[in-house]
């Protein structure tokens, strides 16, 4: 008997095509058999964890105290998919397990900046970032019979934007990440014109799609940009902050082939897209299609009833730093690792606690006293190396500050990224060892592979907002 999952608030199934993806939710009697579940010796009494132990808190306590905080709900809308655009660009289903997503509408495998632009948001302040982590299941073990009446197939076409995706798109030079702090004053004039710096370059992109010549394009975007840099650097150097870059470097731009945007500066991405191209596949964009998936999001040996968090908290953080400088537009930034057991520890994180115990983080799966609740917290690497929004690795451009929050050597402190997901887990369902995280085949769930994937595609005034408020030490909501 096939395996059925539903997703916990019990909506109906949807296939919803949004910005050039298929968005899904499932429905119908769960068919939970633990086939595959969580080793026990994985879950431990969250009252049994040492205080203390959240480097979080710490760095809360230092540096610049403000943080903005992005409302994308909470995937009300059934984002789902086994793909992970970061690490593994163009394989459908790469990562063999489902992917919870807000922000972005159009996160898929074949994502890429162009494509990211172009779609719509579930945050509600326009952030079209993608925000995507693997979801968590209960899996129990009673086998339960679903009537053919209530079987709804994940089966909607996948709209193919790789062909529209597949032009040429100017590479420009992020300028709301060459500025340091803006003062007051200057925040008016300075979001003015980096909103003019947006436009120019989605109008080059736009000459492109429509034929016309690079050379020609770049040379009227260059000559289009000069005067919003010229009035950024003045209103800058006339608040005592000058733009240390010349200015007319940061007016000219590139034109590269998309695909080619992982590494700035003439980095060679040849590692990153390497093994995507060879092993891209062909499909229809059914869920059945998907390698090791049935008709109802059980991937490979990821089996049970997804649970949607109950709460979504998307907040950027100082990470101890005194100030943070922007984040450049498409950098991408992955927490944790999805196969630390063959990789090694050095990237897994303890991610997991319970509401009311958030001084203590494990590596285990809590289980929470009654009234308390099952916790992620993922709180990602914010020292950037000043030039690539991605590296072969997808790591090596973007590090941890130490645990005072200092980056090393040519590093700079970027706003962190603090994720926490909350989840309504029935007490008798963590005793008995029966929720876990979507993982790899070779994890077994263990829940040191939890993981999240972040990609910056806010506007620089939205990062320059984000910025002003965690070096200033406001709260800000969004």
């Amino acid at each position: 008997m096939a395996r059925r999952t539903k997703v916990a608030t019990g909506a109906t199934a949807l296939a919803l095509a949004v910005g050039g993806i298929v968005v899904v939710t499932t429905t119908g009697t769960p068919d939970a058999a633990r086939a595959d579940g969580a080793d026990k010796s994985f879950f431990i009494d969250i009252t049994k964890v040492p205080r203390g132990n959240n480097v979080n808190l710490d760095l809360a306590k230092r540096g610049a105290r403000g943080t903005f905080t992005v409302d994308c709900g909470r995937n009300e809308n059934g984002h789902f998919n086994g793909d992970n655009f970061i690490a593994q660009p163009g394989v459908r289903n790469g990562a063999e397990h489902l992917h919870d997503y807000v922000g972005n509408l159009s996160t898929n495998a074949d994502s890429n900046n162009k494509s990211l632009l172009r779609a719509g948001t579930t945050c509600k302040n326009g952030d079209k970032s993608a925000y995507f982590w693997p979801v968590v299941r209960i899996n129990t073990e009673e086998e339960e019979e679903n009537e053919a009446a209530n079987e709804e197939k994940l089966a909607a076409d996948r709209v193919d934007a790789a062909k529209d995706e597949a032009g040429a798109q100017v590479d420009c030079p992020d300028v709301a990440s060459e500025l340091d702090e803006v003062p007051d004053q200057a925040m008016p004039a300075v979001d003015e014109n980096l909103d003019n710096l947006d436009r120019e370059s989605e109008n080059a992109n736009n000459q492109l799609a429509q034929g016309k010549q690079a050379g020609q394009v770049l040379d009227e975007l260059k000559n289009k940009r000069k005067p919003s840099i010229k009035q950024i650097g003045d209103t800058m150097r006339q608040a005592g902050k000058p733009v240390a870059k010349n200015e007319d470097q940061l007016a000219g731009c590139a034109v590269k082939q998309n695909g080619e945007g992982g590494l700035d500066n003439g980095g060679d991405n040849s590692n990153v897209n390497a093994a995507g191209d060879a092993e891209k596949k062909k499909s229809d964009g059914k869920a059945a299609d998907l390698p090791g998936a049935d008709d109802n999001n059980e991937i490979g040996n990821n089996e049970g009833e997804i649970q949607r968090a109950e709460k979504v908290d998307l907040t950027f953080t100082s990470g101890g730093a005194r100030r943070v400088v922007a984040m450049p537009k498409f950098l991408r930034v992955l927490y944790g690792d999805a196969k630390q057991s063959t990789n090694g520890p050095a990237n897994a994180r303890p991610s997991w606690t319970c509401t009311g115990f958030e001084d203590r983080l494990t590596e285990l799966y809590p289980i929470c006293p009654r009234g308390s609740k099952v916790t992620r917290v993922h709180s990602f690497p914010n020292c950037w190396d000043g030039k690539n929004t991605d590296s072969a690795n997808h790591r090596t451009h973007i590090v941890f500050s130490d645990r005072n929050g200092k980056c090393p050597r040519g590093f700079k402190n970027v706003p962190q990224l603090r994720i926490t997901l909350v989840y309504n887990i029935p007490p008798e369902i963590q005793a008995a060892g029966q929720y876990a995280v979507d993982a790899f085949a070779q994890e077994k769930h263990n829940p040191r592979s939890d993981h999240d994937d972040f990609a910056n595609v806010m506007s620089q005034r939205l990062m320059n907002q984000l910025v002003k408020c965690v070096n200033s030490g406001k709260r800000c909501r969004q």
